[in-house]
């Protein structure tokens, strides 16, 4: 290549354009004339700080005049601020696209729309570095199909990552994304499954490497030695390796950590799900941690639901189920139909479709419902969820009780107002307590934190927001004071009402009459107590001096059949759908399932703690009771773990759509009519966020046209056509010693 002659043609484009000659872009020609003097291949490097607006229009000339033998590559450096214009920028990178190596963008200050446009084209470079840049989501949907490295460390806005951000690069070898703020484990694996030549990937770098690739000091069998002088800042893991026989403990320092990195088992999972990694945070992935990494990551993972271990179409399950049959052969003698009812019964094919449809990668889609709020006409009218129900029996309807005392029947499905009750009588304050009538289930029962409690109606509800409503509608019960919960037992004929002082009071349902009243039955205030789902006697009480204990109505009231203890402060209780096990939520991700006959432990589901004497937990039943789902307050997670084996089958993190800041979970339900749906009531740290409900649909795209397409060849089908998590803003609880954090967000379920 002669680049005497191509300085030459910058030159005159240059005096073509009346423009004075750029002596950095001068030295960029002197150097590829040292590359070409030492037959190396020609390659400039440009960097865009050193340009001006007015050097852009001759150099991109030059390079789009240029024959493809004058140039091999092209690296494009943005070290420090630049004074170019975005248009500029695009058009240089475009003119000189084809043969682009490098790309190096740190420190990005053209914005995240100038961004958002070049991750959404066509990249054809090999190296993509963009530390350091201010970005809450990866959607890189573009082309990248030349891509081998791309690094994205110290993206501190960096939270998530979308499913389908690495579709569009088949040839990514190299991964770098330390010290961002991704955090969720199983999403994450999702997307990093989309890159099939991936074989390096940090999350956390050693002390010494700067690339992706396996320590030098580690391969050849040294110890890392290193000064730490804040110890925060590192993380000291001793690792074993077997080098020719013998057993070398090698110390690895890790520094740049993401939060991903301090979820349990997270090496083991990383490398479980993706099989073709090499190497992981600088150090080399051997066989026998490959092995070892599968069998921890199946002990306390669920790679699909219920259990299965490959993945089925929804099409060839309704298959099998209409012709009779469920696929499975047996190498072991024949046995009679009858001793198997279960293998061909509605359960398993209900099952296997779930399977089908939650694959390992599933995304949770969030849709607020939000469009209800257009209905209260003044800004500052919007309601603020406290409380939540489902419909026993109808499954477009759901009621909530708002911290300004208003009850709202809601239909989640179109987001329609089916009946409203305004702050009425003694003004309810926070509604804390919500229960539908089982034999009646057009009416409710609604208490809140100043004693107040009543009886609705629905088909006597007004279906517009207004002040008023029909007082013969509603009948008025004795009020309790510092009420918490509420709960109506299974022949509508008793309600149950705990309040802070730490007693019961029991009603007459018919009458509104105090029949009973249960005074210091706990030693700290009762935050839940449940009548169990088919006794009208049973219930059980969960309280923050770390009991919970089981009642009998029938006995006596100061004796209860049995307590059980947790070792912090109870938040929550519930019975499962066959009250065959309660479930106990205490403070900061304590929960255990029990056997309701003597209270037994079951099931201890080990989620790490936070610290935080604060954080409240909450967790109810979903799928009947084949799953739980489980959440705090101080975190923006929901856990769904299986209630049988306590293995973790998926992570859903929240966020809010518009802001991308972070939501922490209140209060949740599983929906008793959909399987893997669930309504999540949560908020914000800040205290001016609007408050909303949101539904997540864990189902893909392709399965919702399959089940629609199928909707009359198998009525089990129709039950799969949402898969929603429904979250909905709200509240707090409360502290292991009985001290409220914030009365007004701290009590409930």
């Amino acid at each position: 290549m002669d680049v005497s002659s191509l300085k030459a043609r910058y030159l005159d484009s240059c005096k073509k354009h009346e423009v004075q000659p750029n002596s950095a872009i001068l030295s960029w020609f002197s150097q590829a004339k040292i590359q070409n003097s030492n037959n190396e291949k020609c390659s400039i490097a440009i960097s865009l700080d050193q340009l001006r607006d007015a050097d852009i229009l001759p150099l991109t000339n030059l390079l789009m005049s240029s024959n493809s033998a004058d140039i091999d590559a092209v690296d494009i450096f943005l070290k420090s601020n630049s004074d170019l214009g975005k248009a500029n920028v695009k058009a240089l990178i475009n003119v000189v696209n084809l043969k682009l190596r490098v790309v190096d963008l740190q420190d990005l200050a053209l914005g995240n729309d100038f961004l958002w446009d070049l991750l959404q084209g066509c990249l054809a470079c090999q190296v993509f570095n963009l530390r350091s840049i201010n970005i809450q989501k990866l959607n890189m949907v573009g082309s990248f199909l030349r891509l081998h490295t791309l690094s994205m460390d110290f993206c501190t806005s960096l939270a998530s990552l979308q499913k389908d951000c690495f579709s569009g690069m088949p040839n990514l070898m190299r991964l770098s994304m330390c010290e961002t703020r991704i955090a969720n484990l199983m999403a994450t694996t999702g997307a990093l499954s989309k890159l099939p030549s991936l074989v390096e990937l940090r999350f956390q770098s050693c002390l010494c490497c700067k690339d992706t690739g396996a320590c030098s000091n580690l391969q050849g069998q040294h110890n890392l030695q290193s000064e730490v002088q804040e110890k925060d800042e590192f993380l000291v893991s001793v690792c074993k390796l077997d080098l020719k026989n013998a057993a070398i403990t090698l110390k690895y320092i890790t520094h740049c950590r993401s939060p991903i990195c301090f979820e349990k088992y997270y090496r083991e999972y990383m490398i479980s799900m993706l099989p073709g990694l090499e190497v992981l945070d600088n150090f080399p992935i051997r066989k026998t941690e490959r092995e070892l990494a599968m069998t921890t990551a199946g002990k306390y993972y669920e790679y699909l639901p219920y259990k299965r271990h490959h993945k089925e179409s929804v099409v060839s399950v309704l298959h099998k189920r209409e012709m009779g049959t469920n696929g499975i052969h047996y190498q072991r003698p024949f046995k009679p139909k009858q001793l198997h009812p279960y293998r061909n019964g509605q359960n398993f094919f209900l099952r296997s479709l779930c399977a089908a449809k939650i694959g390992s990668s599933m995304w949770p889609l969030l849709h607020p419902l939000s469009k209800f709020s257009h209905s209260f006409k003044a800004e500052n009218k919007k309601p603020r969820p406290r409380q939540f129900e489902y419909h026993p029996s109808n499954p477009s309807l759901m009621v909530f009780g708002s911290l300004d005392g208003e009850v709202v029947v809601l239909n989640h499905e179109n987001e329609k107002i089916v009946g409203y009750i305004p702050s009425v009588g003694r003004a309810m304050s926070s509604v804390l307590g919500l229960c539908w009538l089982n034999k009646n289930p057009s009416k409710l029962v609604a208490g809140s934190d100043n004693g107040s409690l009543k009886l609705f109606d629905i088909n006597y509800m007004s279906r517009e927001v207004s002040g008023s409503f029909c007082s013969s509608s509603a009948a008025t019960f004795d009020d309790f004071e510092q009420l918490i919960s509420l709960h109506v037992n299974s022949t509508d004929d008793r309600l149950l009402a705990s309040s802070y002082s730490k007693g019961l009071a029991l009603y007459d349902l018919a009458s509104g009459k105090r029949l009973q009243l249960f005074t210091n039955i706990h030693q700290e205030p009762i935050n839940v107590s449940k009548f169990s789902h088919h006794s009208p006697y049973m219930f059980a009480t969960s309280s923050f001096d770390h009991d919970v204990k089981m009642w009998d109505l029938r006995q006596n009231p100061m004796r209860p059949c049995y307590t059980a203890s947790s070792s912090r402060g109870n938040v929550m209780v519930c019975f499962s759908p066959d009250d065959l096990y309660l479930l106990v939520s205490a403070v900061d991700n304590e929960v255990k399932q029990l056997l309701a006959v003597d209270g037994r432990v079951h099931m201890n589901f080990e989620i790490a703690a936070t610290g935080s004497s604060h954080n409240y937990t909450r967790s109810y039943y979903m799928n009947g009771r084949d799953y739980i789902i489980s959440g705090s307050c101080d975190e923006n997670i929901v856990r769904i773990c299986c209630a049988q084996t306590g293995k973790r089958l998926r992570d859903v993190h929240l966020e809010d759509t518009e802001s991308g800041n972070s939501i922490f979970v209140q209060s949740l339900r599983g929906d008793p009519f959909r399987h893997f749906h669930m309504s999540i009531l949560a908020t914000s740290t800040r205290p001016s966020s609007k408050w909303e409900i949101i539904k997540v649909m864990l189902m893909c795209h392709h399965h919702l046209c399959c089940l629609k397409v199928l909707k009359g060849m198998a009525k089990i089908a129709l039950d799969f056509t949402q898969v929603n998590l429904l979250r909905s803003s709200c509240y707090s609880e409360e502290n292991s010693s009985g001290q409220c954090f914030n009365p007004s967000c701290c009590l409930g379920g």
